[in-house]
């Protein structure tokens, strides 16, 4: 059997958009479960909008994701050189072979494929049997001497001996061009599998660089999970057939297939994705979430005079990570640990005030304090139980009060694990400042 090889050809002339990046993963994806090859090939002949910025984006996203290249740039091939720019050689030797063959002519300066008038007729490996008859001659190289998207897409095909074409729906319209100059070539017609769109999160139509969350670069920024977001694109037009949506990178790689994509366009939903990144890094090893937030923190200079203790920052993430949405929230979730200037939420100190004397209450917890064990939760839990059980109140009438006092929120991580982390000069501080101000 025929080694597979597919091929990933983006352009760089803009920023890296999600439905580039899903048909890179399915690619990737088809090429791991078949053992086969993934090329990555720059089409780079647009001279006016090409940008090295763009594609070096267009790289270390591809790497941010885990998408690796067998053949391409930086890596080498047989098949090289892998962007367009460099094979101009590759496409006048292809171009005097459809001359020869009389399927060429000139007009108005521009050179023009001369179509055979037959049906196209492909079996997609996704959509089925799709038939198309090209109705008039189109241009293969511009006036400008540029060859056009279908000659070095077909050809490139053809050089790199790709076997599977897995692209986006909105090509199909471009199969029975190909599959035209693959026959004028002689050449054999790779089997084609066109993915759904993915279509914008509110209203009709495909998804554009222009709407939200289109960006892979916005997720980078925003320090989400590369794992999470993958696993959210393999379910964009794709699944395992079970209903399970958390899956191991490994366990689709073993079930993906072409057959399993559906036909029906996928709607993109940004509340799924923030809850599959979420769930990722709930269960994310906490020595790997700490090295992940500290340097998400370090990167937007959230620490201006220099990193805290390591003991004690690896604490405070480490209480957080099972509380905290996603990364970014971060910031605004952990700012109380690590200065004394934090607000009192109005809110919820009418809240806690409003009922029974939680005064009282604070000034029992103080004065329990000093022989407290600040090394365990369970200790910490087993004092203010207690305290609870000595005067007649109930557990919450210190949690609450005490919460807000050494954070100044009625929400957040822990409340035993947030009283040991903050430690005994913390609290005591905190819990004497918060009843001289009461």
């Amino acid at each position: 059997m025929t080694q597979v090889r597919v091929r990933f050809a983006p352009s760089p002339t803009g920023f890296f958009h999600i439905g580039s990046a899903r048909t890179a993963l399915f690619n990737w994806l088809y090429a791991r479960h078949t053992g086969g090859v993934f090329i990555l090939r720059v089409e780079d002949t647009d001279q006016s909008r090409n940008s090295e910025e763009f594609l070096n984006l267009i790289y270390g996203s591809l790497r941010w994701l885990g998408l690796d290249w067998d053949e391409g740039p930086g890596v080498g091939g047989a098949f090289g050189p892998y962007r367009q720019s460099e094979r101009a050689p590759i496409y006048r030797e292809y171009l005097e072979r459809l001359k020869a063959s009389g399927r060429t002519y000139e007009k108005d300066g521009a050179l023009l494929f001369r179509i055979s008038g037959e049906p196209q007729v492909i079996q997609d490996a996704i959509r089925g049997r799709v038939e198309r008859t090209e109705e008039k001659d189109f241009v293969i190289v511009r006036s400008d001497g540029n060859p056009v998207f279908h000659l070095v897409n077909v050809v490139d095909d053809i050089a790199m001996k790709v076997t599977h074409v897995i692209r986006g729906e909105d090509h199909l319209s471009n199969t029975s061009k190909h599959t035209e100059l693959f026959k004028a070539f002689g050449a054999p017609i790779p089997i084609y599998a066109h993915i759904p769109l993915i279509l914008k999160q509110n209203g009709p139509g495909k998804m554009s660089k222009r709407d939200q969350g289109a960006l892979i670069e916005e997720y980078q920024k925003r320090g989400f999970l590369p794992e999470a977001l993958v696993n959210f694109l393999c379910l964009l037009g794709w699944s395992p057939k079970d209903d399970r949506e958390k899956l191991p990178l490994e366990e689709v790689i073993r079930l993906f297939d072409l057959p399993g994509v559906n036909q029906s366009n996928a709607r993109f939903d940004e509340k799924k994705l923030a809850h599959m990144n979420m769930t990722y890094l709930h269960a994310m090893e906490p020595g790997k979430c700490f090295a992940f937030a500290r340097d998400f923190l370090v990167a937007r200079n959230y620490f201006p005079a220099g990193l805290p203790d390591e003991a004690y920052l690896r604490d405070v993430i480490g209480l957080c990570q099972p509380k905290v949405r996603a990364i970014e929230d971060l910031p605004g979730f952990i700012g109380y640990f690590f200065g004394e200037d934090f607000a009192i939420d109005p809110k919820a100190r009418e809240k806690i005030f409003s009922k029974g004397d939680p005064r009282a209450r604070l000034g029992e917890l103080l004065a329990a304090l000093p022989t407290a064990d600040f090394t365990s939760d369970a200790a910490l839990e087993a004092l203010v139980q207690q305290l609870a059980s000595q005067h007649g109140a109930g557990t919450g009438d210190y949690i609450h009060p005490a919460r807000l006092a050494v954070s100044g929120t009625a929400v957040g991580p822990s409340f035993y694990g947030l009283l040991r982390v903050l430690g005994l000069k913390r609290v005591t501080v905190r819990l004497e400042r918060f009843l001289a101000t009461a």
